[in-house]
This record gives C-alpha cells, sequence and structure tokens, in this order.
C-alpha cells in the first residue's frame, strides 16, 4: 500500500497501479490526477447519460425510418471524447475552486494543487486545454446541439461553490452530469422532448444518490470544515432518501421510454437496473468509507447496463 502519496507521486485516493502511473512519465502524473485519468469512473458516469440519450432517440428514429447508423456511432464517439475532456477541465476547475477546502481534507491534500505539485497557473492552462478540446468536439454537432451544450457551462460554473450555500451541492452536480440526457436527443432531432426531459430528471436523481454514498466517504471532514452535502443532510435516513431518489430514477426512465416507444429488451435492462438500484440500498453502510466508495463505483454498471438494453433494443441489434 502507498503510504506516502506526496512522496510516491500518487494521491490518497486513487488506486497505485492505475494505467497512468505505468505509461506516462511522472511529469505528467500531476496533469492526469488533475484530469481524472486514474479515476475513469468520473468521466463513465459524466457519459452515461449521453449514451443513454444517444440510444433513446436512435430507437425513435430506427421506429420512423430515419436512423443511421454511422451517424450513431459517430455520436457515441464524440460523447466518449468529450466526456473525458470535460471532466477532465471540469475537475481542474473544481481544484482550483476547492484549493483550500481540499488542503484540510485528509482524503484530497496529496492532490496536485494542494500538494504543490502543480501550480495555479499551471492548472488553469491545463483547464483551458482540455476545454479547447471539448470545444471542438462540441462544433461537431447541429446548432441546436452547440447552443445546449454551451448553456451548460453556467451550471458548471455554479457546481464547485455549491457546497458553500446549499446542503444540496450534489443537485448542482446532478444538473451538470446529466445534461448528456439532453445532447443525446438534441444532436439527433436539434430539438429537446418530453421524453428526453423525463431521462434528465432521472438522470439528476440518480446522481443525487449515488453521489450522495460517495460523500459519506468525507462527511466527518466535511462537518469540521463546514462543507454542505446530502450526505450531512440526510444522515442516518440516507437509505430511506435513496428510496426516493433511486425510486424516482426508475420511474422516470420508465416514463421515458414510453414516450419513445422502446422494446421489450429495453425494458428487462430498466428492470436489472432497479434490481441493482435497490441491492445499492439494502447492502449500504454509511459508516464503511470503503463499500460506499465501492457502491458509487457500481453505479458505472447499472448505466451501463441501461445503454446495452437501449441498443439491443435497436432493430439492426
Amino acid at each position: 500500500m502507498i503510504t506516502s502519496p506526496s512522496d510516491s507521486g500518487r494521491v490518497a485516493d486513487a488506486p497505485s497501479n492505475n494505467w497512468v502511473y505505468r505509461a506516462l512519465p511522472r511529469a505528467a502524473w500531476p496533469y492526469a490526477q488533475l484530469a481524472r485519468w486514474d479515476r475513469p469512473i468520473g468521466w463513465q458516469l459524466l457519459l452515461l447519460p449521453c449514451l443513454w440519450s444517444t440510444a433513446l432517440a436512435a430507437n425513435l428514429s430506427a421506429a420512423v425510418g430515419t436512423f443511421d447508423l454511422t451517424r450513431f456511432v459517430t455520436h457515441l464517439v464524440l460523447f466518449f471524447i468529450g466526456a473525458i475532456a470535460m471532466r477532465g477541465a471540469g475537475c481542474t476547475y473544481n481544484d482550483l475552486v476547492d484549493h483550500d477546502i481540499d488542503q484540510a481534507v485528509a482524503r484530497t491534500r496529496s492532490r496536485p494543487l494542494p500538494s504543490g505539485r502543480v501550480t495555479r497557473r499551471q492548472a488553469k492552462i491545463f483547464m483551458a486545454l482540455q476545454a479547447l478540446v471539448g470545444l471542438v468536439v462540441l462544433l461537431q454537432f447541429n446548432l441546436f446541439a452547440i447552443v445546449l451544450g454551451v448553456a451548460s457551462l453556467a451550471i458548471v460554473a455554479i457546481y464547485p461553490f455549491a457546497k458553500r450555500f446549499t446542503d444540496w451541492p450534489q443537485f448542482f452536480l446532478g444538473m451538470a452530469f446529466s445534461w448528456g440526457a439532453l445532447m443525446g436527443w438534441a444532436a439527433e432531432f436539434s430539438e429537446i422532448s418530453s421524453a428526453s426531459v423525463a431521462l434528465y430528471i432521472a438522470a439528476i436523481a440518480w446522481t443525487i444518490g449515488y453521489d450522495t454514498i460517495y460523500a459519506h466517504q468525507d462527511k466527518e471532514d466535511d462537518a469540521l470544515i463546514g462543507v454542505r452535502s446530502t450526505a450531512r443532510l440526510f444522515g442516518e435516513n440516507t437509505a430511506q432518501w435513496l428510496m426516493g431518489l433511486y425510486g424516482l430514477t426508475v420511474a422516470l426512465i420508465a416514463l421515458s421510454f414510453w414516450l419513445t416507444g422502446v422494446g421489450l429488451v429495453a425494458w428487462l435492462g430498466l428492470v436489472v437496473a432497479g434490481v441493482m438500484l435497490a441491492w445499492q440500498i439494502a447492502t449500504l453502510d454509511i459508516d464503511d468509507p470503503e463499500q460506499c466508495l465501492a457502491l458509487f463505483k457500481f453505479n458505472g454498471v447499472v448505466g451501463l447496463i441501461l445503454f446495452l438494453g437501449l441498443v439491443a433494443a435497436l432493430p439492426f441489434a
């Protein structure tokens, strides 16, 4: 186990055997850590609503005879690249805003900025470069999707400050991380619809749920330094709140499926995902940080099941 993250070049809350440390030169490690390349679950959770929306829209376009496989795959690839770039830019921005807080939290004080391995100027340049990649990706879509994507930046800018003024910072994270639930539909149809809005709200509820689980890792440090979160707000009632949040997630995804008219396989995927969400609630121990992290990461599997169900429901599958 890594006992001195600062000396090793690692950060305390990242796996030490990640590909970043095998493939990149040591000088690049702090930048990879700023972008969280060593923790792919973040960009995966950002990407998944994009994939859901893209596949949901593809099911409708297939039903009306306008589906194009090349366009579908292209959109998936663009969202993949964009999710990695924008998640990295967002994390770098968040670290710049939270510099002082990260120094006060045991789990985060070994990160590049609070540990001094990257200067604020270097972090800002790196953030701009990642945002530029995201912009290039965004410009590949139609005008409506481009404007919609730019609009999300307002929420992204507010999120890092939310923990300072509300007990619901996870709601702001949900609005930002779930934006892809609108983007996939917009990329296909140059509009948003009731189905995509239902999917967006479902993704927000899902994000609040899984990030509440994640935030239970830091609740003691957060209480000491005055950082607010739904983990602290819900406390011992977290399981009951998760029932409501995950229940809303499943209900609204079901509504989006019904509005779009997806096939049986997609519904089966939703059932499996629902069981997985229920299992999280049943097994959660909010006082076990390692389990909280594992359950948080497990949501990547939940989201993938939903996406694969939608893809399997397409005529070509």
